[in-house]
């Protein structure tokens, strides 16, 4: 196990998620990054920002302290293993991307069985395959240092603008409470984004 992270912090993560997968163990690993490079959000205010919304990102918020709901982590839906660090007080940065042929040969071939077992097509002696490939790929995931797991370079992008309360305004149609950056204008006046796409679509 490394200096930064723990069994304890593993099972954490596990209990908060629900289960264990590939994804999950590369979100672990990615905070593990951050933790030693960046240190955790309690120490030092840290903005993450996530291109994929796979397990992995759970382990992101439990493990570094930056969460959807403090507005320092933000999902970007670009379906890539990439997870960008920022640090407020310094503005030390790192974007880290995710090496997928550093799972092996292991990795891909357990990719193909689980999507068998995901889809009941899968054999009793392919389920039990792809068990035994899972804890292969578990260990090497775990076992190999951070930078054979990714690839670190400087965020090509500015750090985000921290959080800030908006006003809400009140939809046209149908006179729900809205944040003010989520309304859209049409005719003079103003909806909710999913008021506004029945509008529009109607004209």
């Amino acid at each position: 196990m490394h200096d930064t992270l723990t069994q304890e912090h593993i099972d954490k993560v596990v209990d908060f998620h629900g289960h264990e997968c590939p994804g999950l163990w590369i979100g672990i690993r990615a905070a593990e990054l951050c933790l030693r490079e960046l240190g955790h959000n309690d120490e030092n205010p840290i903005t993450a920002v996530v291109e994929t919304d796979m397990c992995g990102v759970d382990g992101i918020q439990v493990l570094t302290g930056c969460t959807l709901g403090k507005g320092n982590l933000i999902h970007k839906d670009l379906g890539k293993m990439a997870f960008t660090f920022y640090r407020a007080s310094d503005g030390k940065a790192l974007r880290a991307m995710f090496q997928r042929e550093a799972m092996g040969p292991e990795g891909e071939e357990m990719r193909e069985l689980m999507k068998k077992v995901f889809s009941g097509q899968a054999t009793e002696d392919e389920k039990e395959r792809a068990k035994s490939l899972k804890a292969t790929t578990r260990r090497r995931i775990f076992d190999v240092p951070l930078t054979a797991l990714f690839t670190v370079a400087p965020p090509a992008a500015p750090a985000p603008r921290p959080a800030i309360i908006l006003d809400s305004l009140i939809c046209t149609a149908c006179g729900e409470s809205t944040m003010e950056s989520r309304t859209r204008r049409f005719a003079g006046e103003t909806y909710c984004i999913s008021c506004f796409e029945e509008v529009e679509q109607k004209h």
